[in-house]
């Protein structure tokens, strides 16, 4: 029982993280909040409306879908989510994901039926749509579960792998293709389905063919709505301060255009009007029959083999709009958000949302800035939203008996405005960092051309391989000594840093590992000036020749030894008689060690360097290569009396060293320092340079600091 008591805390503290609402709604300020909550509840509400409809069309679904998708998932987020700003539910990008996976496996062409009466072939819309709304909700479903078991297993970093540039120009080219799917709902015209690679490219095309069949009056109405929504919005942003809610333009002007439609039915509006409610074959969209919301229906498993990969794809470009845009909210506001608990709480939103025929959700930067310019707090304006979804569900639907696709188009296209303010995205990269740039470029350009699921997976290869393709491209730099100060600084860059007499401090801008190990071995050599391998073969040859010279010494001194024996047999005289024979022992013992010592000075007289110091603070890991390389370095530089001393490694790094063996008695931890500095005094020392400026400047200042 004692240690259940003592378990209480960290079960808490797990439900509590789990499921957040529990820790922030029993302190839920109603003085603080309230207001501010209700007003932006609303106006997300307002906002959701035409949204789900208009994105249910983007994922090829009959646009009721997305007003279910607007109203379950955004509850569970309410209840699971950790940032209190952003809006979840339908989202361009997401949505025109499922519809490339719904019009792929559900073409219109699977779905032609022959007409008895006049021969021709017609499309099953009613069978056409139910399909899609499976695949939809199945897709959703296996995303959601993707998405909850990495959480689960504490994965959301996977998020990282994204960069920003790779993200922001994914969303614009989703965009774009975006655009490219409203243009027949804006002219008025019947285009094919295309999918697959290139895609894009063949709408585009068949969009130009079928121009000439352009509605007039498609036009005239979208003309008009984007003039209306592009005017009021645009004042929306301008008079943001002096009013408390916008204008909900989106929701006016579907309802007038509708209006008109009803009013005037006599316009050739048929190619206007959305698609029909499974139920119903009426070229309208009735909301009448939308008594009680629709039971939770199983998903069907049997798709999964065929979506597996876009599930994965959908759910992970969801999750990474969603933490991106609730790690910006979160800064600015002050308060945390949890990665892991983010990609549990989108994929019970994408799980719950499979039951109720959804489609996969994500945050939303229109709604998620409206909310929180609206005074927004706590995700209650999630609940407050979701409630006036739901009041519309069950008992506004008579207001939309018959939505204008082109409207519908119009809102679409006005609400990517932000997506294609990003191309502000280009000049800026230019100037910053141009590898960002070429991501941002190429990503856009696959997922035009590829498509966006594996224009996904090639934006995300390209930009690992710049990454590797940077670490076979770093800096390597000499470092020199700032005077006054213990400060080691590129010498190329900074005028002031001054190379040290005798020791030269190399330093590599990245971590090196087997992909680059040879490329750091090779700037070392070319940087200090020390051809390792010229010198060492020099010290052979020398060596030889030495070799060769003492045994031809040896032999002669063996001659020469011989002949004064037999001097003295012959003469009885010892060395004294050296005048005549013209051995002196003494002098020729000198004359030898003259000779080793001529063999020393050589040795050292190839190159100034005493000492080489590695400044390894950019690493932090060391694998194989790694090992290998530093000991050739240690070895390769003894052998031509260079000392090596490593700085700057981290414990972590020091200790991978030590589980591969590294050190030992030639390579002992005495080569370890933790500063540049330390290792240049030791240096100066160790060789006798106590003459060196840097020796003084150290020495005065440790007086100053000692006096102090």
């Amino acid at each position: 029982s004692r240690r259940l008591v003592l378990q209480l805390p960290k079960l808490k503290r797990s439900v509590l993280s789990f499921i957040p609402i529990l820790s922030w709604l029993p302190r839920y300020s109603v003085r603080q909040d309230a207001l501010g909550d209700l007003i932006s509840g609303i106006s997300v509400g307002v906002m959701h409306l035409p949204m789900g409809l208009a994105y249910a069309l983007l994922a090829s679904v009959p646009p009721v879908f997305g007003l279910y998708t607007s109203f379950y998932p955004v509850l569970m987020y309410c209840i699971f989510g950790t940032s209190r700003h952003i809006s979840i539910g339908t989202f361009a990008v997401t949505s025109i994901m499922i519809g490339t996976t719904t019009e792929r496996l559900a073409p219109n062409s699977n779905f032609m039926t022959l007409n008895g009466t006049n021969g021709t072939h017609v499309l099953d819309v009613v069978a056409r749509d139910a399909i899609r709304v499976q695949i939809a909700a199945s897709t959703t479903f296996l995303s959601g579960i993707f998405l909850f078991l990495l959480g689960m297993i504490r994965f959301g970093f996977v998020v990282t792998f994204l960069s920003d540039p790779l993200v922001r120009g994914y969303m614009t080219g989703a965009g774009i293709q975006v655009v490219l799917s409203q243009f027949p709902s804006l002219f008025g015209i019947s285009v094919g389905r295309f999918s697959g690679p290139l895609s894009q490219v063949y709408l585009l095309i068949d969009i130009c063919r079928h121009l000439p069949e352009t509605n007039i009056a498609a036009v005239v109405v979208t003309l008009v709505a984007l003039a209306v929504l592009i005017v009021v919005k645009e004042l929306n942003i301008y008079y943001e301060k002096k009013m408390p809610v916008p204008v909900p333009i989106e929701l006016i002007t579907v309802m007038s255009l509708n209006h008109i439609i009803l009013l005037y039915p006599f316009l050739p509006l048929s190619t206007l009007i959305s698609p029909s409610l499974p139920i119903l074959s009426s070229p309208h969209l009735p909301f009448l029959f939308i008594l009680r919301l629709k039971p939770p229906r199983s998903p069907d498993v049997s798709l999964w083999g065929s979506i597996v990969g876009d599930a994965f794809a959908v759910g992970i470009v969801g999750y990474a709009v969603n933490i991106s845009l609730g790690k910006i909210f979160g800064q600015k506001h002050g308060y945390n958000v949890d990665s892991n608990q983010e990609m549990v709480a989108v994929g019970l939103c994408n799980i719950v949302g499979g039951f109720f025929q959804c489609h996969v959700v994500a945050a939303s930067p229109p709604r998620t800035l409206l909310q929180d310019s609206t005074g927004g707090k706590t995700q209650v304006v999630g609940m407050i939203s979701s409630v006036l979804v739901l009041i519309f569900i069950l008992q506004l639907g008579s207001l939309f008996e018959e939505l204008p696709k082109a409207v519908l188009a119009c809102i679409v296209l006005v609400n990517l405005r932000g997506l294609f303010m990003q191309f502000k995205d280009i000049p800026e990269l230019w100037k910053s960092n141009k590898f960002d740039l070429l991501v941002w470029l190429v990503t856009l350009v696959c997922t035009i051309l590829l498509n966006l699921d594996i224009g996904l997976g090639a934006s995300i290869g390209f930009s690992m391989l710049t990454v590797i393709f940077r670490t076979q491209l770093p800096r390597y730099s000499i470092l020199g000594h700032v005077p006054g100060t213990e400060l080691y600084l590129d010498t190329d860059t900074y005028e002031e840093a001054k190379e040290i007499p005798g020791i030269t401090i190399f330093r590599s801008s990245t971590t090196m590992y087997y992909t680059n190990a040879q490329l750091y071995l090779d700037a070392l050599q070319e940087k200090s000036g020390i051809d390792i391998g010229m010198l060492l073969m020099k010290k052979k040859k020398r060596d030889t020749e030495e070799k060769r010279k003492d045994k031809k010494e040896k032999n002669k001194a063996k001659k020469e030894a011989k002949k004064v024996n037999w001097a003295f047999e012959q003469q009885g005289t010892g060395f004294d008689r050296g005048p005549e024979t013209g051995i002196h022992g003494d002098d020729h013992m000198t004359q030898m060690s003259s000779t080793g010592r001529e063999g020393e000075v050589g040795r050292s007289s190839f190159n100034d360097t005493h000492t080489i110091i590695l400044d390894l603070s950019t690493t932090n890991f060391a694998d194989t290569a790694t090992v290998k390389t530093l000991k050739n370095i240690f070895l390769n530089y003894r052998k031509i009396d260079i000392d090596i001393y490593l700085t700057g490694c981290q414990g972590e790094y020091v200790s991978q060293l030590s589980s591969a063996d590294f050190f030992s008695e030639s390579i002992p931890k005495s080569c370890l320092f933790s500063t540049i500095h330390d290792a240049v005094l030791h240096s100066l020392r160790l060789h006798g340079a106590s003459d060196v400026p840097i020796i003084y400047e150290y020495m005065n200042a440790l007086t100053v600091s000692c006096s102090v």
